[in-house]
């Protein structure tokens, strides 16, 4: 094993591999504790995913005097087409001394207020959410609709508004852990088992991807009690498919190089020191460069964006560990027979070349130029479709795939009621000046009425309802209307706050995020490319790829959403999301490809070395796409619209990427561009072929490198 290198030899001695496998199970049992406590320590309050330094954001911790910060109101309407009759009117107001009762509801429930058409009743019951966030509300919710349920025949119930819509979206998550797991694993092994062949080998990835798992989860639960880490629903949801994903792809690379390595080498273990020293530092750019990707979202001014980041960055710094080392320990202890029944013998012929993608390969070879830019021209109208997505954000009916009882509600409460009702306007102020700021809240368009001010501690707090739903366009004009108003009031020190304003302040966070971490992972990401591949001219190439992929993606998903799947918008943050999901994973194919482009290319020159890299890595590629694509398409099995979205785009984008992009286009370019690529390089000077040698035709050579 001389010469493949210490650090690769680790994870595979004859007893440095009992050594690793040892403390994985030691990992695994540490592990497990911690790990079934993230759902806990997760924070879907407010403020876990609002701007940091948004007004809105502000407006709740100055309210914390008044109510808690955690009091979200829960919104009940009864409605009788036909009039509310007087024993309509009784029985709610029996039914409101209950909710009063209730744990978690500690301040006074509002008594039923008539609509003025006299056929329905609203009832606003304060829930204090506390450190239980959506548990707690979604426990009271429950508790509500068993009250309700003892009403007069003929009166209607639905339960709505802010603990309405909370209710129904951790009814949404209930379970995503245990769901995500179980999908993502059944795709992994569907794809592993068409990919190997082997009624065995798929479980050697599967083990180690849930070790990883198991093992991420419990660094997250740690970070998020000892670190003051931000997770929550969505963030532990990526986390699930990122690992399974991501370390799938690692574990595809290694095995595929494993299996070459087993062909030149008689003894297993060095076979296995051979192929990780070989696809070792592929995978440890690929991990490395999506760590900096998802760290680029700490930069992002949502809380929800930048905890994301840090919670998928310990995921994959745990898939990559766990891929260089339980792995290749694994696969030596069970030694060949695991790839049976195409066990790969010592000296068997290899296969790679004459392959699909070897075949593939020599066809682009043909005509390099007329293939990269049709393929180019293709992906750029795809990409138009990105004019019809409208990713403004989401009102509460386009939230979920399904019709859930909250948005029932918020349609019978707008029919009866100013549509703003019971998720007001809230602003807060000096107390001295209360008045002033009522006033000209009050003289707002977009204002329905505004309640008298509550002052505590120097501070005034005021709510006001509005004509228009909190989650329109009009109520976030309204929001914006109110806000030039009592900024106006001299001294008063007025903030504007409330749903409406969150949601306005979420959609312009967002935007913002767009504009400063996109920029920031492309150069990112070409640095990084640069130093792995020691050159300047193919970094900026592979980049272009990824843009014109990462457009390509977001233009079809759109028409998608739209004309097939019925969406009427998207989240503001799908850009992002599907953005950093697919450079930072996309680039990991640029890496598997490239690399080994580079490797043959000192042998054999740059045009001949990209036809054995297709080859070689063609069938790995676009197997770790169709695992990565498919663990992401499971996001779209949840009735949450916003979660659906990034799956699915970023599915789409994978696939366009492993098949179309990375294996054909790039190829294409390595093909046309020749030694160039590697500009201002040593190896740019290396001589290739002469453009008239029928490069289409001629058979591969096997190759030599890393033998």
């Amino acid at each position: 094993m001389a010469g493949s290198g210490r650090l690769a030899a680790l994870p595979c001695g004859k007893v440095s591999k009992w050594i690793v496998l040892a403390l994985w199970i030691v990992a695994i049992a540490v592990s497990f504790g911690p790990a079934s406590k993230l759902t806990g320590a997760q924070e879907n309050d407010a403020v876990s995913w609002l701007p940091g330094n948004a007004e809105s954001t502000e407006v709740l911790k100055a309210s914390a005097q008044f109510s808690s910060p955690d009091e979200i109101p829960a919104v009940l309407v009864y409605v009788r087409d036909s009039g509310i009759t007087p024993a309509d009117l009784q029985a709610v107001k029996d039914q409101v001394a209950q909710f009063g009762q209730l744990q978690d509801v500690d301040r006074p429930v509002v008594a039923p207020i008539p609509s003025e058409d006299k056929k329905a009743l609203q009832v606003l019951v304060p829930i204090n959410a506390g450190s239980g966030g959506w548990e707690t509300i979604g426990a009271r919710a429950d508790d509500i609709r068993r009250i309700a349920a003892e009403r007069p025949d003929g009166l209607s119930f639905h339960l709505t508004g802010p603990g309405g819509f909370a209710a129904d979206s951790q009814e949404a998550f209930a379970g995503i852990d245990g769901k995500l797991l179980y999908s993502a694993a059944a795709v992994v092994i569907i794809i592993l088992l068409l990919t190997y062949r082997s009624p065995v080998l798929w479980l050697l990835p599967l083990i180690s991807a849930g070790v990883a798992l198991f093992a991420a989860q419990a660094v997250v639960y740690l970070l998020a009690t000892k670190a003051d880490l931000t997770v929550n629903a969505q963030s532990a949801g990526i986390l699930t498919v990122l690992v399974f994903g991501a370390g799938t792809d690692y574990a595809l690379l290694l095995v595929a190089r494993y299996r070459e390595e087993l062909r030149r080498h008689e003894d297993r273990h060095e076979a296995m020191a051979f192929a990780l020293h070989r696809s070792g530092p592929a995978i440890l750019a690929s991990g490395s460069t999506v760590v900096a990707g998802m760290l680029c979202l700490l930069l992002a001014s949502m809380n929800s964006t930048r905890g994301l980041g840090p919670v998928a960055a310990v995921g994959i710094v745990v898939a990559v560990l766990a891929m260089l080392t339980l792995l290749p320990a694994l696969l030596v202890i069970f030694g060949r027979w695991v790839f049976w029944p195409l066990r790969p013998t010592y000296g068997s012929d290899d296969h790679t070349e004459t392959s699909v993608w070897g075949r593939i390969g020599r066809r682009i070879a043909i005509r390099p130029r007329l293939t990269w830019v049709v393929t180019s021209l293709a992906l750029g109208a795809a990409s138009l479709g990105m004019l019809t997505l409208d990713a403004n954000g989401l009102t509460n009916e386009e939230s979920f795939t399904g019709t859930p009882d909250s948005v029932v509600g918020e349609k019978v409460v707008a029919a009866h009621f100013p549509a703003g009702a019971g998720n007001p306007l809230v602003v807060v102020s000096n107390a001295d000046q209360a008045a002033e700021v009522r006033t000209a809240m009050e003289s707002t368009e977009g204002i329905a009425s505004v309640a008298a001010p509550r002052t505590a501690g120097g501070l005034a707090y005021i709510e006001g309802t509005m004509t228009d739903a909190v989650d329109t366009q009009a109520a976030k004009d309204t929001v914006d209307r109110v806000r030039a108003s009592v900024h106006a009031v001299d001294g008063a020190d007025a903030i504007a706050g409330g749903g409406a304003a969150i949601l306005l302040d979420t959609q312009r966070a967002s935007n913002h995020d767009n504009k400063v971490i996109i920029p920031v992972v492309l150069g990112v990401v070409l640095l990084i490319l640069a130093l792995l591949l020691r050159a300047l001219v193919a970094p900026a190439l592979l980049v272009a790829t990824v843009v014109l992929s990462f457009g390509a993606a977001l233009g079809l998903s759109a028409l998608l959403f739209h004309h097939v799947l019925g969406f009427e918008g998207a989240d503001p943050s799908l850009p992002l999301f599907v953005f950093v999901f697919l450079v930072a994973l996309g680039i990991d194919y640029n890496i598997f490809l490239m690399t080994r482009v580079h490797e043959e290319s000192k042998v054999h020159g740059t045009r001949r070395g990209a036809l054995i890299g297709v080859a070689a890595t063609g069938g790995v590629i676009t197997s770790a796409g169709l695992v990565l694509a498919g663990t992401f398409a499971v996001l779209a099995t949840m009735p949450v619209v916003a979660f659906a979205e990034i799956g699915i785009a970023v599915a789409l984008g994978v696939l366009l990427d492993t098949i179309v992009v990375r294996s054909v286009l790039v190829t294409a370019l390595n093909l046309d561009i020749g030694r160039h690529l590697w500009w201002p390089s040593k190896l740019a000077k290396k001589r290739d072929p002469e453009p008239g040698e029928d490069l289409a035709e001629e058979e591969p050579e096997p190759s030599l490198a890393g033998s």
